[in-house]
């Protein structure tokens, strides 16, 4: 999916299963399961293909360009947050019973991917009060949403904010993932056409994952020297800066396999 979504989705030309396979053999997959992952994306609705002879070349689904664009918007826009917070709270009540396990795993997986943190049991909070609409629609596709309640409000003078922050969110641990990643991408230096794609590629994987983990947090809820500013400023520096090279190498490696 970072391949489709770094270099497919940019370009309307489809691509030969060749260069699909070349490409990923770069990354140490073998072809036979190279050949997998597009029978799986095919079979999900997000690329299609079309014989030209007795070859094959693969075109994403108007689904898939759908489902890569608004993934692209997420990862390459976080980590610029802009605007003040205004210390208004969404909260969501969620009553599943303990009885339904995998229910509530499911509900709280989902809602922490939308950004959502919970400092207790059946409490979910996030500071993005426009996320609600989404909350209700996943409230609505798990439950029969009679479960659930939701409020705006602003912290009070009972208790900590930053302590219910630390409870509804693992930010140590999250900070470790941006360590890491600082860590692998500072400082790297790709020579050739084909050592930039291969660094971009990496850089946009290990990236693309941190929507999913990272709440956004508004500033002054993150601790001092959050390092995922840092790691934020390293991914829109390094990809803008190895961008040309990382397109033309693609293009030179779809030129080849045509």
């Amino acid at each position: 999916m970072t391949v489709l979504g770094e270099y497919v989705l940019p370009r309307q030309d489809p691509v030969w299963t060749s260069s699909l396979v070349d490409a990923l053999a770069l990354f140490k997959v073998e072809e036979k399961s190279a050949r997998q992952a597009l029978a799986r994306a095919s079979g999900e609705g997000w690329l299609k293909s079309e014989r030209a002879g007795r070859r094959v070349r693969w075109l994403l689904t108007p689904p898939g360009r759908r489902l890569l664009s608004e993934g692209a918007e997420r990862i390459y826009g976080f980590g610029r947050q802009t605007g003040e917070w205004d210390r208004s709270w969404l909260v969501l009540l969620v009553s599943v019973p303990e009885s339904q396990r995998d229910l509530r795993h499911r509900m709280r997986t989902r809602l922490s991917w939308a950004g959502f943190g919970s400092p207790a049991p059946g409490v979910w909070i996030s500071p993005n009060v426009g996320a609600e609409p989404e909350a209700a629609r996943l409230v609505s596709e798990l439950t029969d949403g009679g479960q659930a309640m939701s409020f705006v409000a602003s912290y009070a003078e009972i208790g900590d904010e930053q302590q219910m922050v630390a409870r509804a969110w693992d930010l140590r641990e999250l900070e470790h993932h941006y360590e890491r990643f600082i860590d692998e991408f500072t400082g790297l230096a790709p020579r050739s056409g084909e050592a930039v794609l291969l660094a971009q590629t990496r850089l946009v994987h290990e990236w693309r994952r941190f929507p999913f983990l990272d709440p956004d947090l508004p500033r002054n809820l993150l601790p001092d020297r959050w390092s995922g500013t840092q790691a934020a400023e390293l991914f829109h520096t390094r990809h803008a800066e190895w961008r040309d090279e990382a397109q033309e190498h693609w293009d030179s490696l779809v030129e080849n396999g045509g």
